[in-house]
């Protein structure tokens, strides 16, 4: 289980269901100490083997990077708020894809503006698809689900990132009901 350079030795595999959370904080917490050593790049963060062990459950690296970076810069996501994400998408990817990758990426330029509502709501219209893409592993490399904007989004509305993916998987296709949803949590 050899390490590149600047690459995590770690090893996950659909066939470690049982015990792939403890490799995720395992990659997690590299993760976080080669940031606070200095590594800014995405693509030297982790080895083949780990990238590999990413792919069988629907993760890319940047995703892993992107979370790592806020946490290290702003102090979140923590890594719960991870892995809870990260499991809505295995669940997703293992279940609704049956562990086949789309090779489908939104474009940033389809997404609703920032300040654009839906029934009131702001931000939501740009979230469902980012939510949806995020499920279905379609995020481009410069997009991240859980981003501050994000965050303040579900601060706002007393929602989990992971709770709304669950939401976004349930009612895909249907924003209006995930409309409904959000405004019952408002209370």
């Amino acid at each position: 289980m050899g390490c590149q350079e600047g690459g995590l030795p770690l090893v996950l595999s659909a066939m470690e269901a049982y015990t792939y959370q403890k490799t995720l904080l395992d990659i997690w917490t590299e993760g976080v100490r080669a940031y606070k050593a200095g590594g800014r790049e995405a693509d030297s963060f982790f080895d083949d083997e780990t990238v590999s062990s990413l792919a069988s459950i629907g993760l890319k690296p940047i995703e892993v990077y992107d979370f790592v970076e806020d946490f290290c810069e702003r102090g979140e996501p923590d890594f719960s708020t991870f892995l809870m994400v990260s499991e809505a998408r295995r669940d997703y990817f293992l279940t609704e894809q049956s562990g086949e990758r789309s090779t489908h990426e939104i474009s940033m330029d389809a997404l609703p503006p920032k300040s654009e509502g839906l029934d009131g709501i702001e931000w939501l219209p740009r979230l469902i698809p980012k939510a949806e893409a995020k499920l279905k592993g379609e995020m481009p490399r410069d997009l991240m689900y859980c981003c501050g904007g994000d965050r303040k989004f579900f601060k706002e509305n007393n929602i989990h990132p992971a709770e709304f993916l669950r939401v976004a998987w349930a009612y895909m296709g249907k924003p209006e009901k995930i409309s409904e949803w959000v405004r019952e949590r408002r209370g």
